[in-house]
């Protein structure tokens, strides 16, 4: 089957003054769900991890100092991630993965 013929769903990401669209093939979703999960439930799972490897990658593998461009502090931002990441998946992003620092 070619990659143009699988069933798409449209997602869409939402803040308080902005969103986005994008098209999501169906069969990845349903290769990621776990259980009766619905589309929006395991998009947003995947954002979430997505989300805190990126912090994760950034405090601890990155060189220089990834925070140089923000206000926030960068580890004050991984440590509010995680606490979003484990109230979400009931472990921490470096338990979940086995892989600390």
């Amino acid at each position: 089957m070619a990659a143009k013929d699988l069933e798409t769903t449209t997602v869409t990401v939402s803040t308080d003054d902005a969103s986005d669209d994008m098209e999501v093939p169906l069969a990845l979703i349903e290769l990621l769900t776990e259980g009766e999960e619905d589309v929006p439930t395991v998009v947003a799972d995947i954002a979430m991890f997505g989300l805190a490897q990126r912090v994760h990658t950034a405090v601890h593998h990155s060189q220089g100092d990834p925070s140089a461009d923000i206000d926030a502090d960068i580890e004050d931002i991984e440590a509010a991630t995680d606490e979003r990441f484990e109230e979400r998946f009931g472990s921490s992003f470096e338990e979940l993965l086995d892989h600390s620092h």
